[in-house]
């Protein structure tokens, strides 16, 4: 038996079901099943797991700065925009740990030795997605040729990119707030209801940094608040958190996607493969 291969597909597979689980949920504000966007559909999210996973296994192989240049370069290709930028962003650095390592033991020495080169790879990687919400930056503007490695980009727009925070403090909402959340879920009779409540948890935790970039601070509080409200009423259990349920999510939609928790989704994808990688949790079986 071939051990790299297995377990590269065993990443691999991971990282699929992670992102397919993750827009298969019916979280508020997202795409899923039974909601869409004008311009994206829950099928660009499943076709875009199906190409990117490929690539993002060979994490260890390409580096992480090239495997996030050609997973968002192969994303482009499938569905023509961009779908997820930000789970790539936070799965590459954990698929670069070699897979006899936990995750929490080994992100820091990934994170420790990315380069110069990485922050070219992922700026022009960046630039390629085109993200909504993206703005300008005083230091390592990602129009321009970094001068710094990646982890001291991705340090410098921490306070206003949750996902650049993830490289900055070694994973905390991910690998700490996240997995605990998740695995504190009745996974195996309820994984959808499991994901949702990681979902809300994150959001009302850690105001979603998509919403604060695209509408203000003022909204990406008042979209915490409202997250803590339907946990509060007792979601799943209940009329009063179904009802406030349907409240966030009916808020979350009303301008447009302009609230559309994204980087809290982005978490949730990342938290959901670092539980199939390290086998916390079981995979549903996707086609």
């Amino acid at each position: 038996m071939n051990t790299d291969v297995d377990r590269q597909s065993h990443v691999r597979n991971s990282i699929r079901a992670a992102c397919v689980l993750e827009a298969t949920a019916r979280k508020p504000g997202n795409v899923h099943p039974e909601a869409s966007f004008e311009d994206v559909r829950f099928e660009d999210f499943v076709r875009s797991a199906d190409v990117t996973a490929p690539v993002l296994a060979e994490t260890r192989e390409l580096g992480v700065g090239r495997a996030i240049r050609e997973a968002v370069s192969v994303t482009r290709q499938a569905v023509g925009r961009n779908t997820n930028l930000g789970i790539i962003l936070l799965i590459a650095p954990l698929a670069a740990v070699p897979e006899d390592v936990s995750l929490d033991v080994g992100i820091e020495t990934v994170l420790a030795g990315l380069t110069v080169e990485d922050a070219r790879y992922c700026f022009e990687a960046i630039c390629m997605a085109n993200p909504g919400g993206l703005g300008d930056a005083n230091e390592q503007d990602v129009g321009a040729a970094p001068t710094v490695t990646l982890r001291e980009a991705m340090r410098l727009a921490a306070d206003r990119d949750r996902v650049a925070e993830q490289y900055a403090n070694g994973f905390q909402q991910v690998l700490d707030f996240g997995l605990t959340t998740l695995l504190a879920q009745p996974w195996e009779s309820h994984w959808e209801k499991s994901v949702i409540m990681l979902h809300l948890r994150l959001m009302a935790e850690f105001p979603d940094t998509l919403i604060f970039r695209k509408c203000g601070a003022n909204i990406a509080e008042e979209s915490a608040r409202r997250a803590q409200r339907v946990l509060d009423a007792g979601w799943p259990l209940g009329n009063a958190g179904a009802d406030e349920m349907r409240r966030l999510d009916r808020w979350l939609r009303e301008d447009g996607h302009h609230r559309n928790p994204g980087t809290t989704a982005d978490l949730v994808a990342a938290t959901l493969f670092a539980a199939l990688r390290d086998r916390r949790v079981l995979p549903e079986k996707l086609s």
